[in-house]
């Protein structure tokens, strides 16, 4: 095929008469017949020589007729032969050119006749052939095309080359652009695989030429359609008419549905007068149901529909017979800190407060008593049907612990209860459910001195208790623990009254004086000057001693101590026996009182 280019035959002019030459009228006239028949053999072996007016005309018609290889511009061909590998293209040179099929992946339609736009890659081979790429043109002259394309708003066919993260990537006019998910169809896409080695039709919406990216979209062919079907359907609608959709998609706050062209919400509180988790639990994808308009908007064309008003409201329902007093039974929907909703019927609920949980004063959590889907019983205690509201309770059902409260719990009774919680006066401790009572700090022990009363128990522990007091219409007991053993104070009133005397050891030494531990209960004050020894030194810690009581307050729990009153005591007896028996021998001396003094001392301190 290339021989036939490159053996181009020309009529022999030397040797030959005027008559048989074509006149130039006619190689102007047939520019093409002329080339094809050139010898190019005979003029380069020099056999036919030819006047420079002939050869001057041959390059002209050269010139105008053939490509000019060592350009780099693109150039249109034809496709004259397709092999099972390459496409023979003919792009008006000396010889054609090969393109591989690869580079034409995108038009699987291609045939022979087809002009498509090439680049010459290499400009004759070892056997002399063209080499051309038409990816080359299609990348020279795609940028043009895209930027054309979207400029002009025109539709360009691509080819889905595969899936990718967000979308698509397509190859359109050579370039990979790429496809987001949400702009393939208006509809969602559940099969994105589906799309991939297909050819479509899309818009070119975006592009980025610092970074070259390019964004398609083929549902933007549509939309328009669509939002003209939009303005149509919406422009037919009507406040409380009932149609027929399609469930669309499910969302968490609600359910879209495809009402033939134009979409509509179903928010989550118009799909059940009942409460519900989630869409699902009433509709399904593809799923076909009918909805009644509630409301348009025709400018931002937003249907609001609703699927539960197609059934009359629960509270119109209700059975007229229901009344305050009646037991009712249902199931626990929601729960709050401060109680639980109880559904009675579909869509027909009641509040049980906490406080209406138990008879006991000392409020809990509602989770404390019940769990969402418990079947539970409750009492109405109010209804209001035009309001549409119910309050319920549990603690009704149970008789009121109150009602014979001084029978069970008389004042003087011991019983035992738990440790419900604490103040920073008192403890509560619960006898029975419903029946709470308060132990004051002062009421805990007999011999400690609490700050709090966490430093004496702790909450879930079981105390023993003596009801002290009763106040029915109030709803209170006072309760004390120490009352349940008996006063060792009493005892101690006896044991360690003013002026006994009892041996102990210095615990500590305080600023103003020290302490002695007499038992467990008992620590009693010794201040400083009460801690002289009678040679005149004092008391330190850890010595041991002998004490006379000098204060003891059973209320206050103070006892104070003295060492100091045990020889001065001894002292004055000396002189009061002194002054006796000077009033006996009729000589009341103070010298003879001093002198006896003196010898008591001597012998005390060991002398002779």
């Amino acid at each position: 095929m290339a021989e036939e280019k490159n053996n181009l035959e020309i009529q022999e002019v030397a040797g030959m008469d005027a008559s048989s030459q074509p006149a130039p009228s006619e190689q102007q006239q047939n520019p093409e017949q002329f080339l094809k028949e050139f010898n190019w053999h005979n003029y380069e072996e020099g056999i036919d020589p030819i006047d420079d007016g002939k050869l001057d005309e041959f390059e002209r018609l050269v010139e105008e007729n053939f490509v000019d290889t060592l350009d780099d511009e693109v150039v249109e061909g034809t496709v004259i032969n397709i092999t099972d590998r390459d496409a023979i293209i003919d792009i008006n040179a000396k010889s054609e050119g090969v393109i591989s099929l690869n580079e034409f992946r995108y038009n699987p339609n291609l045939a022979v006749g087809d002009k498509v736009e090439v680049l010459i890659d290499v400009r004759e081979d070892a056997t002399g052939q063209l080499i051309l790429s038409h990816r080359k043109a299609r990348v020279i002259k795609a940028w043009d095309r895209v930027n054309k394309a979207h400029e002009e708003g025109t539709i360009v066919n691509g080819f889905v080359k595969c899936r990718t993260k967000g979308g698509m990537i397509v190859d359109v006019f050579g370039i990979e652009a790429f496809l987001p998910g949400s702009q393939i169809d208006v509809k969602p896409i559940r099969d994105y695989d589906a799309y991939v080695n297909k050819t479509m039709e899309f818009k070119v919406v975006k592009i980025n030429h610092e970074f070259k990216n390019v964004v398609v979209s083929h549902k933007a062919l549509i939309e328009a359609d669509i939002e003209e079907q939009k303005k149509e359907i919406i422009g037919q609608l009507e406040k409380g008419q009932v149609l027929e959709g399609v469930v669309k998609n499910i969302t968490s706050y609600g359910v879209f549905v495809d009402l033939g062209g134009v979409d509509g919400l179903v928010h989550i509180t118009d799909l059940s007068w009942s409460r519900i988790n989630h869409p699902n639990e009433i509709v399904e994808l593809d799923q076909k149901l009918n909805v009644v308009i509630l409301d348009f908007d025709e400018a931002k064309t937003r249907i609001q529909l609703g699927l539960k008003q197609l059934n009359k409201h629960p509270w119109e329902a209700l059975d007229a017979d229901l009344k305050v007093g009646d037991k009712v039974k249902g199931k626990v929907v929601v729960i709050a800190d401060y109680g639980a909703f109880i559904e009675v019927a579909e869509g027909v609920e009641g509040l049980i407060h906490v406080s209406e949980m138990s008879w006991s004063t000392h409020l809990r959590s509602a989770q404390d008593f019940v769990n969402v889907g418990d079947e539970v019983e409750a009492q109405i205690l109010t209804l209001d049907r035009e309001e549409r509201k119910m309050s319920l309770g549990i603690k009704q059902l149970t008789p009121d612990p109150w009602t014979d409260i001084t029978t069970k719990y008389p004042v003087g009774s011991r019983h035992t209860g738990i440790v419900r919680n604490f103040t920073n006066f008192g403890v509560f401790v619960e006898l029975e459910e419903g029946i709470d009572g308060l132990i004051y700090i002062s009421d805990l022990s007999w011999t400690k001195k609490i700050k709090h009363p966490s430093e004496f128990c702790n909450v879930g522990d079981k105390l023993d208790v003596v009801v002290l007091e009763l106040d029915v219409e109030g709803r209170k007991l006072s309760l004390g623990h120490k009352q349940t053993e008996e006063n060792p104070w009493d005892k101690y009133e006896k044991d360690f009254a003013v002026g006994t005397k009892h041996t102990a050891t210095i615990a500590d030494v305080v600023s103003k004086g020290a302490t002695i531990e007499f038992n467990e209960d008992i620590t009693a004050f010794v201040p400083t000057r009460h801690l002289e020894k009678e040679d005149g030194t004092k008391l330190g810690k850890g010595d041991e001693a002998e004490f006379v009581i000098i204060e003891f307050n059973k209320e206050f729990k103070r006892v104070v101590a003295s060492h100091m009153s045990i020889h001065k005591e001894e002292e004055a007896k000396i002189v009061t026996q002194a002054a006796k028996k000077a009033q006996e021998e009729n000589k009341p001396t103070i010298g003879d009182a001093n002198a006896d003094l003196q010898a008591l001392k001597d012998k005390m301190e060991g002398k002779n």
